[in-house]
């Protein structure tokens, strides 16, 4: 299984890059988001990778953070979701902004991305919400941003083993971000709070407050746990 790409891009088209590594050009499919942070052609690049396989068809899906990797592979295992809808919502939404949908229920937001009905929409926040919390934490574990131009001129290919030895590089405002939501999420459930109201509060106050520390996210998710009236 191929878990991480590192080399330089060779040329880019409408929904996919290749990737040459080491002489060999592996053809990678992004969201319209990731595509866009990808660097020039030319360029050093590394991105994680999903390799689907079927029949008839193989095919490498590129995210530029673990938290991405996962929502994709939970989306396409609704039922419904394909690659081109799964892509389709992570472009619109990003993956913090498909965890903070699922969290709060808000199908709406899931709706507004191309290709996705009402119905398939509720679908996915109904299969996937008791999902949410986990994927959130993931991002204070190692699950942060990559930076698709930091790769080395030896330019390699990492399996999944490979990945857990060699951690790559994290920009530091979403590794700021994504420690501080799983530190707050981890506080709230030693606090006794269910992971799904704890996941749904941290997105709702990280929405309010994109830059908070954990401290500031945990009392702003009090707040709004706190019994009404």
């Amino acid at each position: 299984m191929i878990g991480r790409l590192r080399g330089r891009l060779a040329y880019r088209a409408g929904d996919h890059v290749m990737i040459d590594v080491g002489g060999v050009g592996y053809l990678v499919y992004c969201s319209d988001r990731t595509l866009a942070a990808l660097p020039r052609v030319g360029e050093p690049v590394s991105v994680y990778t999903d390799l689907v396989v079927r029949e008839d068809l193989m095919q490498l899906f590129g995210f530029l953070s673990l938290v991405e990797k996962e929502w994709h592979r939970l989306l396409m295992g609704v039922q419904g979701v394909g690659a081109k809808v799964s892509l389709a919502i992570l472009g619109a939404l990003g993956p913090d902004g498909v965890s903070r949908a699922i969290a709060l229920g808000d199908w709406s937001a899931v709706k507004a991305a191309k290709g996705v009905g009402p119905k398939t929409a509720q679908r996915i926040v109904l299969d996937l919400k008791d999902k949410a919390p986990a994927v959130m934490a993931l991002s204070g574990e190692g699950g942060g941003a990559l930076d698709p131009a930091a790769a080395p001129e030896d330019a390699d290919v990492l399996d999944d083993a490979d990945d857990a030895a060699a951690p790559a590089p994290v920009a530091s405002a979403a590794r700021h971000g994504g420690a501080a939501q799983a530190d707050a999420l981890s506080a709230l459930g030693n606090l006794g709070y269910g992971p799904s109201d704890a996941a749904a509060a941290v997105a709702t106050a990280r929405a309010e407050a994109p830059d908070a520390d954990a401290a500031a996210l945990i009392r702003a998710a009090l707040k709004l746990l706190a019994p009404k009236g």
